[in-house]
């Protein structure tokens, strides 16, 4: 036997632990769970999504919230995201992965990422607060107004303030509304709303919360680690993108829209 050969018969095997899913001969497990008996059937995609981002089965108030979340974030027309996954499935019919994989690549910090910046901007400011935190509005109210003046100070934009449709946004009550029924209005909804009732005395404008925003402080106070924050509006805006290309076989408008662009295209030459 060469040096070579005892080297590798010597050497440990691998071993790549998991606590998701594992199959056998006969069997799937899932989080602990056998997947035909216990899962399938028994327990929605939404909380089944939810369970394995958390890797423990969520409580019910944490999966209404969650899915609320999700529900508010699915589909809002013809968004950048819709257009450039039907336009990738006029270019290649063959390739629905393809046209899925190029609206969620469209996700980013103008649709879909203000649910990560708001998040990750609350549970920074929460974070700062020395203990115990308030327990009034009032009390929230003077550290939003605080934040405020901060924020404006550095020329900064408070990630979840404003929008470019809605005066009043109808995600954000129904998702305070849901939140404050499964006991997780926490204090990052808390300080969100606070910045929503003060940010006109020290802008001098009333802007709306919208729904991106509320849904990262919904999410955070239910307990979704902060650098998951964008998986889930980006699985939220899956379940949409599948809508608009399915929609997009029945009723096209792809092509339309590459003609259009076509049509009115006004070429120069270069300066």
């Amino acid at each position: 036997m060469t040096r070579s050969d005892t080297t590798v018969t010597d050497a440990a095997e691998p071993r790549y632990r998991t606590s998701l899913g594992a199959s056998d001969a006969t069997t799937i497990t899932l989080l602990g769970e056998d997947l035909a008996s216990d899962i399938m059937g028994e327990v929605g995609f939404g909380e089944l999504s939810l369970w394995l981002l958390l890797r423990r089965r969520p409580e019910p108030g944490q999966t209404r919230v969650f899915e609320a979340v999700l529900a508010s974030l699915a589909d809002h027309g013809f968004v950048p995201t819709a257009i450039a996954a039907r336009l990738t499935l006029l270019s290649a019919p063959d390739a629905l992965q393809g046209a899925l994989a190029a609206g969620l690549l469209g996700g980013g910090s103008r649709f879909l990422g203000v649910t990560e910046d708001c998040g990750q901007f609350l549970a920074a400011k929460v974070s700062a607060l020395e203990a115990p935190l308030p327990d009034e509005d009032a009390g929230w109210d003077e550290v939003a107004r605080q934040i405020v003046k901060e924020e404006r100070a550095a020329r900064r934009i408070i990630p979840g303030l404003g929008h470019p449709t809605h005066t009043s946004d109808p995600r954000v009550p129904r998702i305070l509304q849901i939140a404050e029924e499964a006991g997780l209005r926490g204090p990052h909804l808390r300080l969100f709303e606070a910045i929503g009732r003060v940010h006109h005395e020290v802008l001098g404008r009333t802007l709306p919360l919208n729904g991106a925003g509320v849904g990262g402080a919904a999410l955070v106070d239910a307990g979704i680690p902060l650098p998951m924050l964008r998986g889930v509006a980006l699985l939220a805006r899956a379940a949409g993108l599948i809508g608009q290309l399915a929609e997009e076989l029945e009723q096209p408008i792809a092509n339309e829209i590459y003609l259009s662009v076509h049509r009115h295209t006004d070429y120069v030459d270069p300066e």
